[in-house]
């Protein structure tokens, strides 16, 4: 696995997936190096200067107007972290908390942070070396950064709180000396520089559009199946109908379902068996397309979050002494807004997902399947209950995809009186996500069963490379049997790619 280097310029949603799921090792760049020592150089200047500035030689929030003398400097960072640490419920997933780490070191490699380099190289060795800090997920307002959650992260880089490391929790100082890594005292504007940001959102929300990103084409894959199961008709599909009305997310679903499924011997077309199909087969362009766009302004955002410098103040060494600014950019509106669109866009493929699997199961509906896709009724259920399942998430979701970001509670006596809670969209968001993949695999259940039905050897080429693999894990349903289990390998096929990169090796790249 090739080494990922951090110049807070060029990181991508791939490279943090890498890091945060695969293990990939991190290193700053030599520009960065000099970056970050340059801006702590103007940091020591300023202590020196005495120049009063916001976070280094003050309190924080309403309490900015204090002064710190210069014996408690270092102490005035300690005591931010411990006053920070005030996360509640479980903590967030090793993958993500990986992700916060990345996208941290990332922010500070800007250079605009004025964090020691040494400071920087302990947070690259815990992520290199598996020291993770235990997180706790709630908390965060989402403005004046993410200070909840990246306290927590920073408690065990002290040599304190707690972290996982091999697997087994203890206390973080424990971590730390089993991985070889020595905890550091922070200095003057550290704390600051590392918790204030969005970075706790950020590492929710990467993973969460990479992994939406692979749902929005299984969602076509799933469809295209469900499609075959229930011959229904492709001519509402034909690239006229979409260029006549020409969103491009309608006319690369269109054209990504004629793929998926050409060769097929259970597709008909319109009047040999009905003249048109229901809408949630003869308007899979028109939806699905229609979060497509949706994703692709998320993604936007959280690739230009991802390079960002997200704390306060921020230094800018420059040829006229340098400058220091106290802003915003910790305030995580742009972020909460994507992630509540990414939750309303990503609802969408569940809620017609599920519309389809109700059409596979009732016999009034699957064009002569047999009710419930299974043989032998009465004595089995069959597919009956996964679909209650389905409806279960579905309306979960629905709950769900109202807006975080539309709230706010103002904190500290009113000096952050608008605050984005843009870690509650990003939460949600990932459930919502979680909840399409498991909605999904249950149309690819009941899908692939309706196929035995019709005959699997008629399948395209597409919708047979996911049949051939789905049957690999999970066979054909005779008589009722623990469903979840399958349930699970189905849900892992999709959210992994597992599926769409066998559908995309058969019949080439989706759209």
């Amino acid at each position: 696995m090739s080494t990922i280097y951090l110049d807070g310029e060029t990181l991508s949603i791939d490279q943090v997936v890498e890091v945060a799921r695969h293990g990939a090792k991190v290193e700053l760049t030599k520009e960065s190096i000099k970056k970050i020592e340059d801006s702590r150089k103007l940091v020591e200047r300023f202590v020196e200067e005495k120049r009063v500035i916001y976070g280094i030689n003050t309190g924080f929030g309403r309490f900015s107007d204090v002064a710190i003398s210069d014996e408690e400097l270092d102490e005035l960072q300690r005591r931010l972290i411990y006053s920070d640490v005030c996360g509640i419920g479980e903590p967030f997933d090793t993958e993500i908390v990986r992700a916060m780490m990345v996208l941290r070191v990332n922010a500070l490699a800007k250079g605009f942070s004025g964090i020691r380099l040494v400071t920087v190289q302990t947070l690259l060795d815990m992520i290199n070396k598996g020291v993770h800090p235990i997180v706790r997920e709630k908390g965060s307002v989402g403005s004046s950064g993410d200070l909840c959650p990246l306290s927590h992260m920073v408690l065990p880089l002290m040599g304190e709180g707690e972290a996982e490391y091999q697997g087994v929790v203890m206390p973080g100082g424990e971590a730390m000396k089993k991985a070889g890594i020595t905890p550091v005292t922070l200095k003057a504007k550290e704390g600051l520089a590392l918790i204030n940001g969005t970075c706790a959102m950020m590492g929710v929300a990467v993973l969460a559009v990479h992994d939406a990103l692979i749902l929005s084409k299984s969602a076509d894959i799933t469809a295209a199946l469900s499609l075959e199961a229930l011959e229904g008709i492709t001519d509402a599909y034909d690239p006229r109908v979409h260029h006549a009305r020409p969103h491009e997310g309608q006319i690369h679903v269109a054209e990504n379902l004629l793929r998926i499924v050409e060769g097929s011997r259970l597709t008909t077309h319109q009047g040999e068996k009905r003249v048109q199909d229901a809408y949630t087969l003869r308007c899979v362009p028109q939806i699905h397309g229609a979060s497509r766009p949706a994703l692709e302004y998320v993604k936007g955002v959280i690739e230009t979050e991802i390079n960002s410098a997200t704390d306060n103040p921020l230094i800018f060494p420059d040829d006229k002494g340098g400058a220091v600014f106290s802003g915003g950019n910790f305030h995580g509106q742009p972020v909460a807004i994507a992630m509540d669109t990414l939750a309303i866009a990503m609802s969408e493929y569940a809620n017609v997902s599920e519309r389809r699997i109700e059409r596979l199961l009732n016999p009034a509906l699957s064009n002569g399947l047999p009710a419930f896709l299974c043989n032998n009724g009465g004595l089995n259920c069959g597919f009956m209950i996964p679909q209650y399942a389905a409806a279960a998430v579905v309306s979960e979701n629905k709950v769900l995809a109202h807006p975080a970001s539309v709230d706010s509670i103002p904190t500290s006596a009113n000096q952050e009186d608008h605050v984005s809670m843009g870690t509650i969209a990003a939460r949600k968001a990932r459930t919502v996500i979680s909840h399409v993949a498991s909605v999904l695999g249950i149309e690819l259940m009941c899908a692939a069963q309706g196929a035995d039905f019709r005959g699997a050897d008629k399948l395209g080429r597409g919708t047979k490379a996911a049949y051939d693999l789905f049957r690999k894990h999970v066979e054909f349903m005779e008589d009722d049997r623990i469903f979840c289990y399958d349930m699970d390998k189905a849900a892992k096929l999709i959210q992994s790619g597992e599926i769409l990169s066998t559908v995309e090796h058969a019949i080439g790249a989706l759209k």
